[in-house]
């Protein structure tokens, strides 16, 4: 049953003019309800704002106050603070609140739409647009009903522009301010790193992606999605190493400044990086893939096992009655009510889990099997079962490692070293008394982690980002290695300075040829005793300060490993101001190519299948909003 009704017939201004007020009402409600003076049995209450009839039965206020609440969001809040207020003090006084009606104008601006121009219908339009492209949902939404009866109910006033207006007016202006920002952010970056990847939409169009990523003044790591840019041109080596140098040009970041790009292992990326003469870093989670997919592809009894895997998941996966059945057992052997794992091919992690699910549930995943006849053949042998806890035995130790080393807003290319160490000397290390599968696995693994890791740029690249990382410093390092590292340190550090001097002076030498150079008189001024003393005693030369800070930074305890070290170089910095830009430089670099792939997770989040159509430039403009945008 509907609350209100349309008033009877008469012009809203006469029922402004004729209401009268509740007799005997002492309810602060009555403020804004009344009857019309025809109305001697006041059996019609008119509400004061919209001129409808609302029904209270017996005098009953509660229905008034749910029309105000659900109708006039002011009015009801300034209801509920009379009532509070009244309630406050009738114990004392027992005074009335005194009723005012609203005038017929302040009941036309309550219903007034806002004005386009106005500081509240900017605000809220705002807000929309940054849904849209912060939770990457179709713009098509704001044309929906539910969305436009949402909108409707938190702001009457509020009149939801159309999706062209959105599409072609306000996510391009917030593009370009986003842009702004990010462009005003890393225009003076002193060091950078970047990732980079290829990828293919829902549609097939290429797209290559470029995130950079640097330390700021407050010695927090950023990372700063760029691009996601069509690419149809051939993938070789020469056009991605063009596409990247124009990438960064667009950008206004000096190539000089590219510490490292992490990449794949892809042919044409690694001749592309060569041919730009820029410094590689393997991306550890592709090469871990590589190292484990190579350790069992050539093993019969490793593909056989896996194929059982998989045949079982998919039994169970498309059948429910074979779903049910294995809740039943499940239940009946006490085993943990967990589904079954289907592996996703570009992800090893997946595949061991998928087999360690299977092996925690075989008795379960057993007896469903041989219930049914047609499904016996499915039934893993003891042979397979052998092999799967080989397997995971083997690899299971390693998922941590991806995972810890795929962030991007912690450091992460120092631990790569220590990583390999302890695969070396602990997880990876076959048992010399042992021989089988899971030791053949854990060698070969070793073995090709061991043969990409010592190339002699990559190494001198992570043995420099384990020196500035205060938790490490110099113990996954060779002693008659220290002093090559010291000399290199040194090297930079005084290399950075004399950059930073000479980028000063040419600043200061233009500064000078704008301003006027009048010769000016000087007196000679009078030299005090202490004078002398300060010009005989020179101050320490940049080496001798370098040395100096090494000394004291080597000298200094080594940091708990659990700590940032981003954090320890914010209040160390100050006491080490020549060795802390080097670790700024070194310490932004991410161990993996993740970044570059979560955008394009992103990209298959907006590009789906009922969005299929969107055009280049807005899949990378969407893209670049819902990665940098801070809401």
């Amino acid at each position: 049953m509907s609350e209100v009704s349309e008033p009877d017939g008469e012009t809203e201004a006469a029922v402004e003019v004729t209401l009268v007020p509740k007799r005997g009402g002492t309810s602060v409600i009555w403020n804004w309800f009344g009857f019309k003076s025809s109305d001697t049995e006041q059996t019609s209450v008119i509400c004061k704002v919209c001129r409808r009839v609302v029904t209270a039965r017996g005098g009953n206020t509660s229905n008034l106050f749910h029309h105000l609440k659900n109708t006039h969001a002011r009015e009801y809040e300034e209801a509920t603070r009379a009532k509070t207020s009244a309630s406050g003090t009738s114990s004392t006084s027992g005074a009335r609140p005194k009723t005012t009606q609203l005038s017929l104008q302040a009941s036309f601006t309550a219903a007034t739409p806002y004005d386009k121009s106005s500081k509240k219908w900017k605000h809220i339009t705002r807000a929309i647009a940054l849904y849209i492209a912060k939770d990457m949902v179709p713009i098509q939404t704001i044309e929906r009903d539910g969305f436009r009866h949402v909108v409707h109910t938190l702001d009457s006033r509020y009149e939801l522009p159309g999706r062209k207006f959105f599409s072609q007016k306000c996510l391009p202006e917030l593009y370009t301010e986003v842009r702004d920002r990010v462009m005003n952010e890393i225009r003076h970056l002193e060091a950078y790193s970047a990732t980079t990847d290829l990828w293919s939409s829902r549609t097939t169009e290429p797209y290559i992606s470029l995130t950079i990523h640097f330390i700021d003044d407050d010695w927090k790591l950023r990372s700063r999605c760029l691009q996601t840019a069509f690419f149809p041109e051939d993938h070789t080596g020469a056009i991605i190493a063009l596409g990247l140098k124009d990438a960064l040009s667009a950008w206004g970041l000096d190539e000089a400044r590219l510490v490292c790009m992490t990449t794949d292992s892809g042919a044409n990326m690694v001749r592309a990086l060569e041919i730009n003469k820029w410094t590689r870093l393997g991306c550890f989670g592709h090469r871990l893939h590589n190292a484990i997919e190579r350790s069992v592809q050539h093993d019969a009894r490793v593909a056989r096992a896996t194929g059982m895997c998989k045949k079982v998941v998919s039994t169970f996966s498309y059948s429910w009655k074979k779903k049910n059945a294995l809740t039943s057992a499940q239940r009946e052997l006490n085993l943990p009510p967990h589904k079954l794992i289907t592996e996703s091919p570009t992800r090893w992690g997946s595949r061991v889990k998928m087999m360690e699910r299977v092996l925690e549930q075989e008795k379960a995943i057993t007896q469903v099997l041989a219930a049914d006849q047609k499904s016996r053949h499915l039934l893993p042998t003891w042979q397979d079962i052998d092999v799967l806890e080989a397997i995971t035995k083997a690899l299971k130790p390693l998922q941590d490692f991806t995972d810890a080393l795929s962030g991007e807003e912690y450091v992460s290319v120092s631990y790569v070293k220590p990583v390999l160490h302890l695969l070396n000397t602990n997880i990876l290390k076959p048992e010399e008394d042992k021989a089988g599968l899971c030791e053949d696995i854990k060698k070969r693994v070793l073995d090709y982690l061991n043969e990409k890791y010592k190339d002699p740029a990559t190494d001198e690249l992570l043995t420099m980002a384990t020196f500035l990382d205060p938790r490490f410093k110099t113990t996954y390092m060779s002693p008659e290695k220290l002093e090559e590292v010291r000399s290199r340190v040194a090297t930079e550090t005084k290399a950075l300075e004399e950059k930073t001097a000479t980028d000063a002076s040419s600043t200061e030498d233009q500064s000078e040829r704008e301003t006027s150079t009048a010769p000016v008189q000087l007196e000679n001024p009078k030299h005090s005793l202490g004078s002398f003393f300060k010009k005989c005693s020179s101050a320490p030369p940049k080496q001798q300060g370098i040395d100096m800070e090494l000394d004291g930074y080597l000298l200094m305890v080594t940091a708990d490993s659990d700590s940032d070290p981003l954090e320890w170089w914010r209040l160390q910095c100050s006491h080490f101001p020549r060795i802390s830009r080097l670790a700024k430089k070194y310490l932004c670099i991410p161990a993996t190519s993740s970044p570059s792939e979560r955008a394009f997770s992103t990209g298959g989040n907006i590009v789906t299948s009922s969005r299929a159509s969107l055009k280049p430039e807005n899949v990378d403009r969407l893209v670049f909003l819902a990665k940098n945008l801070n809401v």
